[in-house]
């Protein structure tokens, strides 16, 4: 079981850092990873971890990057959106249809990983984690292909397969069911709402009274394992 501090990313003492490839994930999620991306060098595919866990102040960097106009917000279909033309909760739902709250983000878990083919990338292409490199002739259709027959072998599942009114489709994220369920049972937007309040976020005077709605349509709304693929 997570402590507080773990569940919310605020620490690390429950990942291990690796290399070649780099990422950092709870032991139990490396192993089944690797094992899956020895799987996956066989059939000519480099399983490669693009983002896998991620603390407090990397999402908060995000967050207010985002909520100031920064860093760019997408539509469902990848296109950037019009920042002077959205109100403050306009903005924050679009941030949170690509990006978690700080604090409630899966990848602090140690339990998700993001992945792309590093072999099916031409030398300098920088991966952007959009739906066009998954949909048909994307640079990662053959990964995706290739990930609906197999990662259930190794106990993983695709959290964001479908949208269902809350995170749009990611079926680059990678879930391992047995180590991040029961992580999402602890979560509670009490503690969510003692962690924000902390926190130097914009928007916190607006996101606070939204945390229960967020808690139900942002954390809690997934896809199960065995709902299917993407």
């Amino acid at each position: 079981m997570l402590n507080n501090h773990e569940l919310t990313g605020r620490v690390r003492t429950h990942v291990k850092q690796y290399e070649e490839p780099t990422f950092a994930a709870q032991p139990e999620v490396a192993k089944a990873f690797l094992a899956m991306r020895e799987k996956a060098r066989r059939a000519g595919i480099d399983l490669i971890p693009y983002s896998s866990f991620r603390d407090f102040r990397t999402q908060l960097r995000i967050w207010n990057g985002k909520f100031s106009g920064k860093k760019p917000l997408y539509d469902m279909d990848g296109r950037v959106r019009d920042f002077a033309s959205l109100s403050e909760l306009d903005i924050i739902d679009c941030i949170l249809n690509w990006s978690a709250l700080p604090g409630g983000s899966r990848h602090q878990w140690g339990t998700e990983i993001d992945v792309i083919d590093g072999a099916s990338v031409s030398p300098g292409y920088v991966p952007k984690l959009l739906p066009e490199e998954v949909s048909a002739g994307g640079v990662f259709e053959a990964l995706h292909h290739w990930l609906d027959e197999n990662i259930a072998e190794f106990g993983f599942f695709r959290p964001y397969a479908s949208y269902n009114g809350g995170m749009y489709p990611e079926p680059w994220h990678l879930s391992f069911e047995a180590a991040s369920t029961p992580a999402l049972r602890q979560v509670t937007p009490e503690l969510l709402t003692a962690v924000i309040r902390r926190a130097d976020m914009l928007g916190k005077d607006v996101v606070l009274p939204l945390i229960p709605q967020i808690y139900e349509r942002h954390i809690l709304n997934i896809n199960g394992p065995g709902t299917g693929q993407r």
